[in-house]
């Protein structure tokens, strides 16, 4: 039975390799399956221990499993430098395949609907902070009550690009973020309309006349998990003549209402963001300019339809986001 694609380089390739066609290397009949979960692990983890501790094996049975592992494929797989262990072209090529070889297994063993107080589990989720600070206490709370063998992994946000990467290579289960686009074999779901608002210190100076050249005439907050000083929101502002001055870029939204409360500076950013965190008192006001709302998405693989726990959670999670979006806002803008 055929198992396994044949890589070789390609240009033009992200990662240097593309699968062309599968060819006869391994048979059914002659491995045991359970190599591959452990490869699986191995090249989640980027470390023998880690993975023989998921697996609940010993670390020489890992290293064992790891070497003939390099013997099936012809390649080191997992390298050592710097410290760490870095997957090869080669095995990062392979994490997306492997995923989806090993689910379509799992689904064709699975003996039936298992309860979901019996399901045990680990569902990784990649969100920022403000989704996981809004989903953490309802999704707990919930699985607590329906399918507490259900592990949850919050995964920090480090882009789309970042994001898209784990959800095709296995890394994640499920997504919580902005997707602009659609993304081959990735199933999205749009979970609520974010709303901007402009937020500052209640006693702050531009918040009795609240206006363009107000707001343009105290220094900003910027969120950018990047470090970026400029957003879009420069650019359209830039379209116009006009420009802001940046005085404090955070990784977080969740930094951003302390910080305000504190100082002159100023921030514009979701609106539920600031529900979240209403003890500080913060003034809020629209915007001075159009800024249109936008839409938060959760995003699955299609390896991931018929998986039970990643299917719970995922209602659940939408579930919680109904009930902001039915919510009246608690935070009106002025």
């Amino acid at each position: 039975m055929e198992l396994i694609r044949k890589w070789k380089p390609a240009e033009n390739s992200s990662n240097g390799y593309k699968v062309y066609h599968i060819i006869h290397l391994m048979n059914l009949r002659g491995i045991d399956l359970n190599l591959l979960v452990v490869l699986d692990a191995l090249l989640e983890e980027g470390h023998v221990s880690r993975a023989a501790q998921r697996l609940n094996m010993s670390q020489p049975a890992v290293s064992s499993a790891l070497q003939r592992c390099r013997d099936v494929f012809g390649d080191t797989l997992l390298e050592r430098g710097g410290g760490r262990m870095t997957r090869t072209p080669l095995a990062q090529a392979l994490r997306a395949p492997l995923r989806s070889i090993l689910a379509e297994v799992e689904a064709l063993l699975e003996p039936g609907d298992i309860p979901l107080d019996r399901v045990e589990r680990v569902v990784r989720i990649t969100a920022a902070d403000d989704p996981t600070a809004m989903l953490a206490h309802p999704l707990m709370e919930e699985l607590a009550r329906t399918a507490p063998g259900i592990t949850i992994v919050f995964r920090p946000w480090q882009g789309q690009e970042a994001v898209t990467r784990e959800l095709l290579d296995g890394e994640t289960d499920l997504a919580i973020a902005v997707f602009d686009q659609e993304i081959e074999n990735v199933e999205i779901h749009t979970l609520l309309d974010i709303e901007n608002v402009v937020a500052m210190r209640a006693d702050h100076p531009a918040a009795a006349v609240f206006d363009l050249d107000a707001w343009l005439d105290w220094p900003h907050v910027v969120v950018s998990g990047h470090g970026d000083l400029r957003t879009a929101l420069d650019l359209q502002l830039a379209s116009s003549g006009r420009r802001r001055q940046v005085g404090l870029v955070v990784p977080s939204f969740q930094l951003v209402p302390r910080v305000l409360a504190a100082t002159d500076f100023i921030a514009m950013l979701p609106r539920q963001s600031i529900e979240a965190q209403a003890g500080f008192g913060l003034a809020v006001r629209s915007p001075p300019i159009r800024i249109d709302d936008f839409p938060l998405h959760l995003a699955s693989h299609t390896r991931q339809a018929r998986d039970v726990a990643v299917q719970h959670v995922a209602g659940v999670i939408r579930a919680a986001f109904e009930q902001v979006q039915m919510s009246k806002p608690a935070v009106r803008p002025t």
